[in-house]
């Protein structure tokens, strides 16, 4: 099983960290390791003084595909969900700053949140997905699916090219502006439209 991460997918949050505006997708991956256990809290790490939440819809891969056509896309996931890509900033920018990859400011040891699971019947258009996330009840991300750069379908028609997708595969389609740092006792909810799909809390 593969985490497949998308990062820049968000003009908003692309102008946050001032960081360019891709021409493609930014593609990375976090190992399985980095799955939070369901019902346990988020241990912030010892190497890091700047870990940032980033909430991110998620899409889980029904069948093994490669090379697909965005307009066969659909056919391969049948459930969306909501995450965290949990990142320590502060290693990500040293690591960035001497062009070395990012995993270990991303794929860490409980860096990525699943939450729940929804069937894409429940979901008028996955193209126009409103999302949230609340830190201590206060929203401090908002999004919708339809400010993405690169929308679901064409993210698995681009990751395709180079990964063969399997079963249980999920991707993390991008987080939009509002990333933050988080701190010890910080409780984190995320939802679609109203509806809670995690709750955590840091330690």
């Amino acid at each position: 099983m593969k985490l497949i991460c998308i990062g820049r997918n968000y003009t908003e949050h692309i102008k946050e960290l001032e960081n360019e505006k891709p021409t493609d997708p930014v593609v990375f991956l976090k190992p399985d390791t980095a799955i939070l256990l369901k019902k346990q809290p988020f241990f912030i790490p010892d190497f890091s003084n700047d870990v940032h939440h980033e909430v991110e819809i998620l899409v889980k891969i029904n069948k093994v595909g490669k090379y697909i056509a965005k307009k066969f896309a659909h056919k391969y996931y049948d459930e969306i969900g909501l995450g965290i890509d949990f990142t320590a900033r502060d290693l990500q920018k040293q690591l960035k700053d001497k062009g070395l990859p990012w995993e270990k400011a991303k794929g860490f040891d409980g860096a990525a949140v699943i939450g729940e699971w929804m069937s894409v019947k429940e979901i008028e258009d996955v193209n126009a997905i409103k999302f949230s996330l609340k830190k201590n009840e206060n929203i401090v991300q908002l999004g919708n699916t339809s400010h993405m750069l690169w929308k679901i379908d064409e993210l698995i028609e681009y990751v395709s090219k180079y990964f063969t997708l399997k079963i249980g595969d999920i991707i993390f389609t991008g987080t939009p502006a509002g990333v933050g740092k988080v701190i010890a006792n910080d409780k984190l909810k995320g939802f679609i439209e109203d509806k809670e799909m995690f709750s955590i809390t840091v330690k």
